[in-house]
């Protein structure tokens, strides 16, 4: 494994910055393809400017020996820990909430990876860097195929309007949970005199993120007498 050399020449920033470059083309294409607001621009100049940091450290190395009774003590490397620290800010801007769902934790971790990614490429520790870049990729493409057919639970939303007839929430919510499903919340809305009324059940299903087709139980339900309308909204 090599070490950081004390000595640089232009060669060797060229080979680091290349390497860098490809790092970050290849982890940024991943989150364009996907569709995400920080995507291959964006990552690849956190990853450049990681190892351009890196690089710079490398160049003052030289002039880092002072004495102890120097005026003057660099301390180099507040050059990567300030690239890390200002990546933290880029990071928590690309995470959102929306409702009960948190986007863009991946997108974050990403820009934080390649940030020490670079940082590799940068000091000269090509080896790690090649394989922290081969690992990432693997992580973004391979693991998201496995993780996208994993079984989990996922939030839904299941509205039902009724008029008269033999349905009532309790026997609604036997149905549901009859079916697998867990119920954890329930609302009631009176819509008019004609005692219609609206239920609203807040539901747990598990099943893989591609299965996105509502539950068999919902297309029973839609035909009970009573039931003028039912709609099923995913929420994640």
């Amino acid at each position: 494994m090599t070490a950081m050399p004390v000595h640089i020449g232009w060669e060797d920033v060229a080979i680091r910055l290349a390497l860098t470059a490809i790092a970050g083309l290849l982890i940024g294409y991943n989150r364009s393809e996907h569709g995400k607001a920080a995507g291959v621009r964006t990552t690849l100049l956190v990853c450049l400017a990681a190892s351009v940091a890196m690089i710079q450290v490398n160049l003052l190395l030289p002039t880092a020996g002072r004495s102890a009774d120097s005026f003057v003590m660099n301390d180099l490397m507040r050059f990567p820990l300030g690239i890390l620290t200002g990546v933290g800010f880029i990071g928590a801007g690309a995470i959102i909430r929306r409702d009960n769902i948190v986007v863009g934790v991946t997108t974050a971790a990403t820009m934080w990876y390649v940030t020490v990614v670079g940082l590799c490429f940068g000091g000269g520790q090509i080896e790690i860097g090649a394989l922290a870049t081969a690992l990432g990729i693997f992580a973004l493409w391979a693991l998201a195929w496995v993780e996208a057919r994993l079984w989990r639970e996922h939030r839904a939303l299941l509205s039902v309007e009724l008029t008269n007839g033999s349905l009532d929430e309790d026997k609604i919510r036997a149905r549901l949970e009859n079916a697998g499903l867990r119920v954890v919340g329930t609302r009631i809305a009176a819509l008019d005199r004609d005692a219609r009324r609206e239920f609203i059940f807040d539901v747990l299903e598990f099943r893989v993120a591609s299965q996105t087709r509502s539950p068999q139980v919902c297309d029973e339900l839609a035909k009970e007498e009573g039931v003028t309308r039912l709609s099923w909204s995913a929420r994640g």
